[in-house]
């Protein structure tokens, strides 16, 4: 049933190898062992974008980010990314984003670029491993306290929503919310993952919410769609797991997580909660970070 997202996904991981280089459809379905007519039809299929859409937007978003990051000359920026000069690379960046790369790097503001897709991964063949996941006891979630600064919080609060999961399927466009959220990366909160999740409270509902945590003097462009709400410095209560195996521990680990943090009381530690006019935030990168829940406490 997954052959083909499997075989989509190595078509996407060999194209991002290949980008600053002149790959050819030729070149990649011979490394597959599939005709290129095959290929290109089951990606479409796949992703709902043509392949050639795909590599043309993926070089010009990781283009868009080097013009954001780095002094590289635009001219070395677009050969490197396969445009034949420095004007085919300058229309299709107006083309993609509505400004010229030349005004973009003076005044980055958010664009949605086209992230990497992801067609076969953990989360979309959990149910058909788990049967097969090996039994092993998982740890005890630890316990630690961190303090995060005064900052702004640019996303979405869904009252809807109240996981991961209903979020997406609530209307809200992954790849355009991610790849939006992404040109703003330059401006995450030091310390802090990047992207990340979380839940808030309003007119006692729980909701769910995703975005970016920025610093906060951070007076910049507000995407379309998207809020900007500050958020006062504290103190967090961390439930945290270690990085872990995704496929044969995944929701032990954020049952356990999510068990603890929603049950602890906070006396233990000399702490009361500290919810009213903040968020909870959840953090999620199994073989990276872990999985972590953080509430925000003050001292008793």
């Amino acid at each position: 049933m997954y052959e083909w997202n499997e075989m989509v996904q190595r078509m996407v991981d060999w194209i991002d190898e290949h980008l600053t280089e002149t790959p050819t459809l030729l070149e990649m379905s011979d490394q597959l062992g599939y005709s290129p007519y095959y290929c290109t039809r089951q990606f479409h299929m796949l992703t709902g974008m043509t392949l050639r859409d795909y590599i043309r937007m993926r070089r010009i978003s990781l283009a868009a980010l080097t013009l954001r990051d780095t002094d590289t000359r635009i001219l070395d920026i677009a050969v490197t990314y396969g445009f034949s000069s420095q004007e085919a690379f300058t229309r299709a960046f107006v083309k993609a984003f509505g400004v010229t790369p030349r005004v973009y790097r003076s005044c980055p503001r958010p664009i949605s670029l086209t992230t990497r897709i992801e067609v076969f991964s953990p989360y979309h063949y959990w149910s058909k491993e788990r049967n097969n996941m090996n039994k092993e006891a998982i740890k005890e979630p630890q316990i630690t306290v961190e303090f995060i600064p005064a900052h702004k919080f640019i996303g979405i609060w869904d009252i809807d929503s109240t996981n991961y999961g209903s979020f997406w399927k609530n209307g809200h466009d992954c790849d355009e919310i991610s790849g939006t959220l992404e040109s703003l990366s330059n401006h995450t909160l030091s310390g802090q993952l990047g992207q990340t999740a979380g839940w808030f409270m309003e007119n006692g509902r729980k909701g769910y919410l995703y975005g970016i945590p920025v610093a906060a003097d951070y007076s910049g462009i507000i995407p379309p769609g998207m809020t900007c709400r500050e958020i006062p410095e504290s103190e967090y209560l961390v439930f945290a797991y270690p990085p872990f195996d995704y496929l044969k521990h995944n929701g032990e680990v954020m049952k356990a997580v999510e068990t603890l943090a929603w049950s602890y009381d906070p006396q233990q530690l000399g702490y009361v909660w500290n919810e009213q006019g903040m968020q909870d935030y959840q953090r999620h990168f199994p073989e990276g970070y872990g999985y972590a829940v953080l509430r925000p406490v003050r001292k008793a």
